[in-house]
């Protein structure tokens, strides 16, 4: 809220606000006193909090809530005062007072409803501070003595009728800091002083530059405006330098000019030559000389006017970015409360350990990396930790570590997440994808430990035979990888033999800004972004070579073959004649699927500002958005994943050995084309190699939206689909198919996992001409249904 909306807001609304920050200090405070239960600093800091929230409360008039805090804050001082040592049970009842707190200052929530867990709560308090314990060490030195605060407290907190209540609250709605209610904007952080008493002479307050900056809520789409203006002005400013230049050609041409009337001067008798003709040349060259120290001087001018824009725009733009970054800790906040909660649920004794969460992440990014991160965090409690005394028996502490860093890398974020539990069992994984159907036990007997894991990410796919409320259903990794990819980011799963599970999350650090490539291909600008670049080199001709039994052209990068394909033909533009000695090629992917793009040119890195494209265009194939140069020329930037779907489908369709030996398109054209949607490698490629090797010309497609763009650029006789995938499902690509007048008539078959009669009449519904279970899935069964829809291979 800016100060006019503070103004005339509810004092409940802005109770809200107080119990939000106030609650957030007590989670982290207390979660810290529970490893360390006598840490001055954090006991200080959720004594401070308690007191705060009570004294908040007791002036809008919420009795419930000053009840819960003032029974928190006599167990937090009593714990200063070293005749209570804070005990899982302690930290357990403080935490729910927590969350009571919280819920009675969440608008729309009558604060009676929450009456039947109070009075509990507060018996409980009460029966653990009267319990008989062993003195606790008293706090170190250099926090205010607990009877000092004790007295601030009665200070602060007098007994007041209605009309003074009504007073104060006026009074902190104009006061800068709003009285009472003083940490809307950040959580109380304990003062640097010692707490007076009220017979002290009054000081003033120590300055609290964290806790007192002001907050300002903009429209998101203000912000985005305003970045892409700072962005405009900057793209405008540097178009200066080109008058600069323009200026300085004409700066020496003018030197030129004066040189050459000097020699003509020379050359020139004085005895034959006419005198006023020197006297016209004389004043020429005076002329000629004066303008040209005049400019030198506007020039030098403009050369520090065009510096100083340059500067201020650049400054403008990184302001404007920089009000679209955000900490990571704004998305992971309550996260340890959360795996905290989870391991006692389960039974176990679970830790979440952070290490750069003040990472700054675009804010459009770090809005949809909660449910993700909070996902990832369940499944390594859920998962990986084990329980205790498993834990023991295996020689490893009772408590159980999961571990998230995030940090910035060559222009990106990176989050890593690990787990120190058993990790997977990858022989259960293994007969878990043999169960079903989803690979042949000799198929799955060879996948190595990443293709493994790799089907943790199918949508429905989970190793549990059981249903719990935090996992089972298959539903979770599936949804965190889409989420990456919308983001144009990775995921990577890897583990290392009782060191757990390892998660590798990158993602970009901005959605608005990015470090690019640029390439020239047919004449045109286009961008790699950098972060998804292994590589960028020039490829002696020579050294590429088309292997034997391959359709596919490679060169050797790492040791090792790297297929190559040009970036005119992913594109379908014309493909230049061959008479460079050298071609540039950009490295792009990982792994197995790391291909070369040949381009004409490279042309350099370069920062562009994001410009999404206009959306009546829908889904440009291979493109993600578009940008403008400094010198305002436009660029279209590659959409990553997009352009290696592409690449893939070229190399798996021999469409690379098409395109260069003509020769065989006339054959090609006589077979039938069979279209292949399926989100999962191993069915992608058993079904495109049964086929291929039946005689039919096979494309393939990763998903929904990948087989929609395909079908609308090339032709086919066949379409054979999944019903799960990400982006578009299976039902949506058929029901889009025979809703368009071109791809109505083309049959569809769908192979699904899913056995079961209500999927079925669902494909069947949509328009689907065959439906195929990969449970009983078999080679026999997808070829006569091949067969008997579109007829033999050969037209």
């Amino acid at each position: 809220m800016n100060p006019e909306q503070l103004r005339d807001a509810s004092l409940l609304e802005l109770f809200a606000l107080e119990a939000e920050a106030q609650t957030a200090v007590l989670n982290d405070g207390l979660l810290a006193l529970e490893r360390d239960p006598g840490a001055a600093r954090q006991l200080e800091a959720c004594m401070r909090a308690a007191h705060s929230l009570k004294g908040a409360a007791r002036i809008v008039g919420l009795e419930e809530a000053v009840r819960v805090a003032h029974a928190m804050e006599d167990c937090l001082v009593a714990a200063q005062q070293g005749s209570l040592r804070l005990s899982a049970a302690h930290i357990d009842a403080l935490l729910e007072g927590t969350d009571l707190l919280q819920r009675i200052g969440q608008p729309g929530t009558a604060p009676h409803e929450q009456v039947s867990r109070i009075e509990p709560l507060l018996a409980q308090l009460e029966a653990l501070l009267a319990a008989p314990q062993a003195p606790a060490a008293k706090p170190s030195a250099g926090v205010p003595a607990p009877e000092a605060v004790a007295a601030e407290a009665r200070a602060l907190s007098p007994t007041v009728t209605e009309p003074d209540l009504v007073a104060e609250a006026m009074a902190a709605l104009s006061m800068p800091d709003f009285g009472s209610l003083s940490s809307l904007s950040a959580p109380a952080t304990p003062s640097a002083s010692a707490t007076p008493n009220a017979s002290d002479t009054p000081t003033a307050p120590a300055p609290q530059a964290d806790g007192r900056e002001r907050v300002l809520r903009v429209n998101a789409e203000t912000l985005n405006q305003l970045l892409a203006m700072a962005a405009e002005g900057m793209v405008e400013s540097n178009g200066l330098r080109q008058f600069g230049d323009a200026m300085q050609q004409m700066r020496r041409l003018q030197m030129r000019a004066t040189r050459a009337l000097d020699t003509a001067r020379a050359g020139l008798s004085t005895e034959t030559a006419d005198q006023r003709g020197l006297a016209a040349l004389a004043e020429a060259q005076d002329l000629l000389a004066g303008m040209h120290r005049q400019f030198a001087e506007h020039l030098a001018g403009f050369e520090q006017y065009d510096h100083r824009a340059g500067r201020l725009s650049r400054r403008l733009y990184d302001t404007a970015l920089a009000c679209r970054m955000r900490p990571l800790s704004d998305a992971i906040a309550g996260h340890t409360r959360m795996v905290r909660d989870l391991g006692r649920t389960l039974g176990k004794q679970v830790r979440l350990e952070l290490s750069g969460a003040q990472t700054q992440v675009d804010r459009d990014i770090l809005e949809q990396l909660d449910a993700p991160l909070a996902h990832l965090l369940r499944n390594a409690a859920d998962h990986g930790i084990e329980p205790p005394a498993q834990r023991v028996a295996q020689g490893k502490p009772a408590e159980g570590c999961i571990t998230l860093h995030a940090r910035h890398n060559a222009g990106r974020l990176i989050i890593e997440i690990a787990d120190d539990g058993a990790g997977v069992d990858l022989e259960r994984l293994r007969s878990a994808i043999v169960r079903r159907g989803l690979a042949s036990e000799q198929t799955a007997g060879r996948l190595s430990q990443g293709e493994l894991l790799e089907f943790l990410l199918l949508p429905g796919f989970s190793m549990r035979d059981t249903v719990s409320e935090i996992s089972g259903r298959g539903v979770g990794l599936d949804a965190v990888q889409e989420m990456i990819r919308q983001v144009h980011g990775s995921l990577r799963l890897s583990q290392r033999s009782g060191e757990g599970m390892q998660i590798h999350l990158e993602l970009p650090l901005t959605l608005s800004v990015v470090r690019a490539l640029l390439v020239e291909v047919d004449g045109e600008a286009y961008a790699f972004p950098l972060g998804r670049v292994q590589r960028a080199t020039s490829v002696p001709r020579d050294a590429i070579e088309q292997l034997e039994g391959r359709q596919h052209f490679h060169f050797r990068f790492a040791q090792r073959q790297v297929g190559l394909v040009e970036a005119a033909q992913v594109l379908q533009r014309p493909v230049g004649a061959a008479v460079r000695d050298e071609v540039p090629v950009v490295v792009i992917g990982e792994h197995e699927h790391t291909y070369g793009i040949a381009v004409d040119r490279l042309l350099g890195e370069r920062t562009l500002v994001v410009q999404p494209l206009a959306e009546a265009l829908g889904k440009v194939k291979d493109i993600a958005a578009g940008s403008l140069t400094d010198d305002g020329t436009p660029v279209l930037i590659f959409d990553i994943d997009d352009l290696l779907r592409s690449v893939e489908r070229l190399v798996a369709e021999g469409g690379v050995a098409r395109a260069r030996q003509a020769g065989t398109e006339a054959e090609t054209l006589r077979r039938r084309r069979v279209l292949v949607v399926d989100d999962s490698l191993t069915v992608r490629e058993l079904e495109r190699k049964l086929l291929a090797g039946r005689g039919y010309d096979v494309g393939v497609a990763v998903d929904g939206m990948d087989g929609w763009n395909m079908l609308r650029a090339e032709s086919f006789d066949l379409v054979i689909t999944d019903i799960d995938m990400p982006r578009m499902d299976g039902i949506e690509l058929v029901t889009r198919m025979k809703q368009d007048t071109a791809l109505r008539p083309i049959p569809v078959m769908v192979v699904s996992y899913k056995d079961r009669e209500q999927d079925r009449r669902r494909g069947l519904e949509a328009g689907a001409d065959y439906y195929l279970a990969k449970g009983s899935f078999h080679d026999t069964a997808l070829l006569d249904a091949v067969r008997d829809l579109i007829g033999e291979a050969r037209a």
